[in-house]
């Protein structure tokens, strides 16, 4: 499981969807662009009051993963790291998924979270695709000014 879990981040990272590191993750949030931020078990106190500050700024879930700095650290190429935040919804989604199968009564609701979050962004597309569909494929008009 755990290692399925670091597996999916280490993907994350090759894709560029994922953002290591207190600082990095920290601007992820504030900009809006994480969708799951990662936290080691044994992060520090100080590290473990950013991580749900960040969360709460950015309104993204905040999972603990059940593996230590330097394991999460050796799946990034990294001696260890303690925080990460996953900036794609369905790779996010993949990994508490994982999550969730090992440990149900924990991540279960983390889980149906995301799967709500990735249906709505699915609707959204498809509703962009059929507005743009009716204009024969071509953007949206101009906005036009009058002059006062």
């Amino acid at each position: 499981m755990s290692n399925d879990v670091l597996l999916m981040t280490g993907m994350a990272l090759r894709a560029g969807r994922l953002e290591v590191g207190d600082e990095a993750a920290g601007d992820a949030c504030q900009y809006k662009r994480c969708r799951l931020l990662l936290l080691a078990a044994d992060a520090g106190e100080g590290a473990q009051r950013r991580a749900s500050h960040f969360a709460e700024e950015g309104q993204c879930l905040l999972a603990e993963l059940p593996c230590s700095k330097e394991e999460l650290g050796a799946a990034l190429g990294r001696k260890s790291c303690a925080m990460a935040a996953v900036t794609d919804l369905g790779l996010a989604r993949t990994i508490v998924q994982k999550l969730a199968q090992a440990e149900p009564e924990k991540y279960a609701e983390m889980a149906d979270r995301l799967r709500l979050k990735a249906e709505r962004a699915a609707q959204r597309r498809e509703k962009t695709s059929k507005q743009r569909q009716q204009r024969g494929g071509a953007k949206r008009p101009p906005v036009k000014y009058r002059k006062k």
